[in-house]
């Protein structure tokens, strides 16, 4: 996130903190020259580069091969590979080599973002780190060691054990919630060993430092200047660099009459750093938001300023160097001490002051976060098909140079949005465009791909002949036979549907709830693992009696009349149900609410109703706290956001539809929420259980009134004691009792929740399942609130400067799944069916034209991928990476300069192209208070 919003403020601590006491031995300060550049936020990753971002790695590295006792840590891959391939010169390739080698340039963290923790999922950290590390040992056979976590806000315990199982040797850490950070420095507590996995071994703990109250940036402000310093290069200017080499707010150059002040204020602050550090080893990040673009200012005013310190070190009681973090982390190692340990819980939510809760960019633009996670599945989905049609040999027309193409792009634009101002919403309208945009573009052309695989022509193919139906490729990218309905969308009412080999399917046709001229078309099928389906949709018209087509049967629509909100009930004497062999679902007519739900395996009813409500923003900074993209600060409690529901039963031999229409007035001609729910009427079988065992609802929601925070609220009877439970990171639950604070309680009462939170009593779970992150809380017992969606604007300079005020006027439709029963069922459900909704099939439609009609088509089947209920197949992919599995040889390559052959070459054999498909497997039915993914 661009420059700390606090930082003036934190500043001038360092006038007004009394020196601490000196430690025992001498105090080392590490000096670590970095760049924060963020990829996206307030500009566009194309104008920050144009801006600074091109400027940093020119100027740096040539700053570098001018002084041996210079460093520098690079950390996002994006910005960095952008340079490597569009700007840098032979030479200075050559040049980084060398640096490198020395140990002078060293690349920290390495993915091609720093990705954000509370509302990304483990699959595209994985994915996004793995982007970079590919990039980084394809070109220099290195991998990095060290993490640089400094922006994102909060903290989760699936980062540390991702990082510790890629083989870093220290995780560093700073935004944690301002009560316990300052706690920490007070006991000296900021350094620790973090089990952040429960499950796994000792060997996946790693070593983690928490940096103090400054933060990754140098103190911005000293007492004898009125400019930000030790910024000697000042503050980028964009959309490009100026002319005359002029930025603003540059410090005051160091000069024979001033570098005794400069002096002065460094060693202050080294020493008021060392009383919080067990050590006398002190960690001094040098730089922040945009700087080092020009680098020859900067090193040659700090030069001459650390060599005045080291020649005075004892009179001042410090010496100071350049440092790398291996520099650093060395050094304390070499120092011997031995670390507490942290468990598993994590640092979130996160709060800068007391009523600043960093809890509103769980939800903020849903539309983005929805996007991500649909591209994330569609990439899973086209590598695992794409691998699967190259091996053992590829087959067919298709160009795989082509196809790795399109995987790549979609790659890169997934590992981009999970950067900690993108995938989060707390980017500028034109930078979430652009985030969206590369999404879209990768997406297109992995659709296409899939679709060439699936019906064996190239892309782009096609007739000009009479469309009669369509053609619909079904792909199941889970390594699991699965039964599920799919939903089609079709202009016609009347319709058969026929499977590969001609013969009829089970489906249901209704009125579309998207487009009031068409129909919604529900299919229900059944798909072995890696492996696709084709149906065919065909027109009919009228009864088909006498003919061997079986017509599509029609859904019959029950409607309610609208009921006021504040209607009373008659204790549940008109009650409607609605049911399945798992579950029976009662409506109350009195209300056109949900009333209960039977799980019917344990023959308990739970009392449950569900209803939006809304939190009312305050939008001026006058009158008390704000919300924005970051920031959720409610003090009232919400308030219902609708005066009337209507409701309409679609009953089906399939399914069952119900659908709720929430109205702000009784006489609006338009809601402004809705609630599907959809119950499967499909047998429990080793094949369907997982369909008959969930609830699925789809929500609308909007457009939002000005300054309001939309919330879902599920209210029951299960004695829950307002404990929440909700993941990190789609990998593990973090139990989450209710606090409560004297400020902001019911913001910093809020969690992420990834993929899945639950509520509980000693008999029975609710377990709700997300396609998207929200912002998750219990504010009461046996309660539980979604947030859904949010549009504010306030007149907080901060955001009005750099358009941050979310005025989101956009149309949401979310997705949770629930799942209720007993602990037992339900914690063997939860994590399969957590990774069902994510990885949902793929639907290729395209039309059917009457020479398809009578042609017979059968595509190749690969044979089935099944893998035992408990294991899920994490990725399957070609990387296309360039470089050799042996690494000697690797290195060797890279020293004489040669280029391997890219795996997707045609002419590879079947057993090199074998050899670089990557395919990772993970548990999926551990116990709740464990990991529920497990490496």
């Amino acid at each position: 996130m661009g420059l700390l919003r606090w930082l003036p403020l934190l500043g001038q601590l360092l006038l007004l903190w009394p020196l601490a006491a000196r430690p025992a031995s001498p105090i080392r300060a590490f000096v670590v020259p970095h760049s924060h550049m963020d990829v996206g936020w307030v500009y566009t990753v194309q104008e920050s580069m144009r801006a600074y971002a091109a400027n940093v790695y020119t100027t740096v590295v040539e700053e570098l091969v001018r002084g041996r006792q210079r460093r520098f840590i690079a950390v996002e891959q994006e910005f960095f590979r952008l340079w490597w391939d569009g700007v840098a010169s032979e030479q200075q390739k050559q040049q980084v080599r060398q640096l490198l080698d020395e140990g002078r340039l060293e690349f920290v963290l390495g993915g091609q973002v720093m990705h954000d923790e509370a509302v990304t999922h483990l699959d595209d950290q994985i994915l996004q780190l793995t982007e970079g590390h590919g990039f980084l040992y394809e070109t220099f056979g290195i991998r990095p060691q060290f993490s640089w976590h400094v922006d994102p806000f909060g903290a989760s315990a699936t980062t540390p054990t991702l990082f510790a199982l890629a083989g870093f040797n220290a995780h560093l850490i700073s935004r944690i919630d301002y009560d316990l950070k300052d706690a920490m420095q007070e006991a000296q507590g900021l350094q620790f060993v973090w089990h952040g996995s429960p499950s796994l071994s000792e060997q996946q703990e790693i070593y983690t430092h928490v940096m103090d109250l400054y933060s990754y940036c140098t103190p911005s402000h000293i007492p004898f200047s009125n400019r930000s310093g030790f910024y000697w290069n000042g503050v980028a200017v964009f959309p490009e660099p100026p002319p005359d080499g002029v930025y603003p707010n540059m410090s005051e150059p160091v000069t024979v009459d001033n570098i005794h002040l400069y002096a002065e204020a460094l060693v202050a602050n080294v020493k008021q750093r060392a009383a919080w550090f067990r050590t006398p080893h002190v960690l001094w990040p040098w730089g922040c938001d945009k700087q080092f673009f020009n680098a020859s200012v900067q090193f040659d005013n700090m030069d001459p300023l650390l060599e005045y310190i080291n020649n005075r070190s004892a009179q001042f009681g410090i010496s100071v160097q350049y440092a790398t973090l291996n520099d650093y982390f060395q050094a304390l190692h070499d120092f011997n001490v031995t670390w507490d340990i942290r468990d598993h819980h994590d640092f979130l939510p996160y709060s800068s002051e007391p009523q600043q809760a960093w809890t509103g960019f769980f939800t903020s633009r849903s539309t983005l976060k929805g996007l991500a996670r649909q591209a994330s599945a569609l990439l899973y989905a086209g590598e695992s098909m794409f691998t699967r049609y190259m091996w053992p040999h590829p087959r067919g027309t298709l160009d795989p140079t082509w196809a790795l193409q399109q995987l790549q792009q979609l790659r890169w634009a997934v590992s981009e949005v999970q950067h900690h101002d993108a995938i989060t919403g707390t980017e500028s309208p034109k930078v979430k465009n652009m985030y969206m945009e590369h999404l879209s573009m990768g997406m297109r052309g992995v659709h296409k791909l899939m679709a060439s695989i699936a019906l064996d022509r190239p892309p782009g193919s096609g007739t000009d002949t009479r469309p009669v139906g369509y053609s619909a490729s079904v792909y199941n990218p889970l390594a699991w036979k699965i039964t599920t309905i799919i939903t089609l969308t079709v202009a016609f009412p009347s319709v058969s549907v026929t499977d590969e080999l001609g013969r009829p399917v089970s489906a249901q046709i209704q009125n579309s709830t998207k487009d009031p001229s068409a129909y919604d078309l529900l299919i229900l099928t059944t798909i072995p693992g890696l492996s696709y389906r084709h149906y065919k949709v065909r027109r009919t018209r009228g009864d088909q009696a006498g003919t061997r087509e079986l017509v599509t049967p029609r859904a019959n629509t029950l409607k309610f009349s609208r009921k006021l909100r504040n209607q009373t009930s008659q204790e549940g004497k008109l009650l409607v149900p609605v049911m399945n062999d798992c579950y029976t679902l009662l409506f109350d007519q009195d209300t056109n609410m949900l009333h209960s739900i039977q799980d019917r395996q344990s023959n308990r009813t739970v009392h449950m109703t569900q209803e939006f409500l809304e939190y009312r923003a305050n939008g001026d900074v006058k009158q008390g706290p704000i919300s924005d993209n970051y920031l959720f600060a409610s003090n009232d409690t919400a308030e219902p956001s609708w005066e009337a529901v209507g409701m309409e039963m679609v009953v089906g031999t399939l399914a069952t539809d119900v659908r709720q229409y929430f109205y702000r007035n009784i006489t609006d001609q338009g809601y402004i929420y809705s609630i599907h729910t959809r119950l499967a009427h499909v047998h429990p079988s080793l094949a369907g259980e997982l369909l008959c065992r969930r609830i699925e609802q789809q929500y609308q929601v909007g457009p939002l009134d000005l300054n309001r925070e939309a919330i879902l609220r599920t209210s029951s009877d299960l004695n829950s004691q307002q404990v929440l439970y909700s993941d990190n990171n789609g990998y593990q639950m973090q139990r989450r009792p209710y606090k409560a604070f004297k400020s902001n309680p019911i913001p910093r009462n809020y969690y992420p929740m990834v993929q899945s939170a639950f509520i509980e009593d000693d008999k029975s779970r609710l377990v709700l399942l997300a396609e998207r992150p929200h912002g998750v809380s219990s504010q009461e017992n046996g309660q539980v609130e979604v947030m859904l969606h949010r549009r504010l604007w306030n007149n907080l300079v901060w955001d009005l400067n750099y358009n941050l005020t979310l005025n989101d006027t956009s149309v949401v439709h979310p997705v949770l799944w629930l799942l209720l029963g007993p602990k037992s069922t339900t914690t063997a459900l939860r994590p399969r069916s957590g990774v069902a909704l994510q990885h949902r099939p793929v639907v290729l439609l395209k039309e059917l034209t009457d020479e398809e009609e009578t042609a017979i088509h059968r595509p190749h089947h690969p044979w089935p991928v099944t893998l035992p209920p408990s294991l899920h197949l994490q990725v399957l992919s070609l990387p296309g990476w360039q470089y050799s599995r042996n690494h000697a040889q690797h290195l060797k390559n890279l020293q004489r300069g040669s280029v391997l052959v890219n795996l997707s070459s045609r002419d590879k054999a079947p057993g090199e192209i074998n050899s670089g498909s990557q395919g990772l497997c993970k548990e999926v039915t551990q116990e709740d208070n464990r990991s529920s993914t497990q490496p």
